[in-house]
C-alpha cells in the first residue's frame, strides 16, 4: 500500500507539472502545431472516457454492490458519478469566464510585447483558474493510481496531455504583457502544483475513513470527473485548435489505445 502511495503521488506531479510543457512550447516554438495540440487533445479525451466508463465505473460498482448488494450498490454508484459531475461543475462556475482556461491560445500571440495590466491581470487569473481547477484533477488521478497504478497511469498521461495547453493559456499572455519568458514559465509550472497538492489533501483527509465502501464512492466519483473534463473541455478545446476531424479521430485512437492496454494486463 505504500508503495502504491509513492506511485500515485509521483504519477500526480508528472500531470500536474505539465502545465510547464506547455509554457515552454510556447516559449520555444515559434508558430502553434494547432493539428497536433487538436489531435493530443482529442487523445487525452478518448483515453479518459473509455477508462471511466470500461475500468473506473465498473470496478466502483463492484465494490459497491458487495457491499450493499446489486440494488444498493447500483443507485450508490449511479449517485456517486453525478456526485463527481457536480463536483466539477460547481468548480467551474466559480472560475472567471472571461480568463477561462481552457480558451485556445495561439503562440503568435507571444509576439505582442506590450507591458498591459491587462494582460498580466489576465494571466494571473488564467493561473489561479487552473489552480483551482486542477485541485480535484489531482485527487482524481491519485485516488485512480492508489487503487491500481496500471490505471493511474494512464489517467495520469491523458491528465498531462490536458495540462499542457493551459500552461500556454498562463505563459501566452504573461509574456506578452512582461516580455520576461522566466515569468511566462514560472507563473504557467506553479499553476500545475495544486495537482499534488489536491492528492496530499484529498489522501489526509480520507485515509483515516479508507474503506471498500468510500473506495466505491471515490472511484465512481472519479469517474464523473474524467467524464466532465473529457466533454466539457477537452474535446471542444480540441475541435478549436482544428476544424477538421483530427480531435475525433484522435479521441478513437486514445479509446483503442485504452482498450488495448487494458486487455493486455488481463
Amino acid at each position: 500500500m505504500e508503495q502504491n502511495v509513492l506511485i500515485a503521488f509521483g504519477l500526480t506531479i508528472f500531470a500536474g507539472l505539465a502545465t510547464g510543457i506547455g509554457s515552454l512550447l510556447a516559449l520555444m516554438s515559434r508558430h502553434t502545431n494547432k493539428q497536433f495540440l487538436s489531435a493530443a487533445l482529442g487523445f487525452s479525451a478518448g483515453v479518459m472516457i473509455y477508462v471511466s466508463f470500461a475500468e473506473i465505473f465498473n470496478k466502483a460498482k463492484i465494490s459497491l454492490t458487495a457491499i450493499l448488494g446489486q440494488a444498493g450498490g447500483s443507485w450508490v454508484t449511479t449517485l456517486a458519478f453525478f456526485a463527481g459531475l457536480l463536483l466539477i461543475l460547481l468548480i467551474d462556475r466559480i472560475i472567471p469566464s472571461q480568463e477561462n482556461p481552457h480558451e485556445p491560445h495561439l503562440i503568435e500571440e507571444m509576439s505582442a510585447h506590450k507591458p498591459e495590466k491587462k494582460l498580466m491581470r489576465m494571466g494571473l487569473m488564467t493561473a489561479l483558474a487552473i489552480a483551482i481547477h486542477n485541485f480535484p484533477e489531482g485527487l482524481a488521478t491519485f485516488s485512480a493510481a492508489l487503487l491500481d497504478p496500471k490505471i493511474g497511469l494512464s489517467i495520469a498521461f491523458a491528465v498531462a496531455i490536458h495540462n499542457i495547453p493551459e500552461g500556454i493559456a498562463v505563459a501566452v499572455p504573461i509574456h506578452a504583457a512582461t516580455g520576461s519568458r522566466k515569468k511566462a514559465f514560472w507563473y504557467s509550472f506553479i499553476s500545475g502544483v495544486s495537482e499534488p497538492i489536491g492528492a496530499i489533501v484529498g489522501y489526509t483527509i480520507m485515509r483515516s475513513f479508507f474503506s471498500p465502501l468510500t473506495f466505491g464512492i471515490l472511484f465512481a466519483s472519479v469517474a464523473g470527473i474524467m467524464v466532465f473534463i473529457s466533454l466539457d473541455e477537452l474535446l471542444p478545446t480540441a475541435r478549436e485548435y482544428d476544424t477538421g476531424h483530427t480531435a475525433i479521430y484522435g479521441a478513437i485512437s486514445g479509446m483503442a489505445v485504452m482498450a488495448v492496454s487494458l486487455l493486455l494486463f488481463l
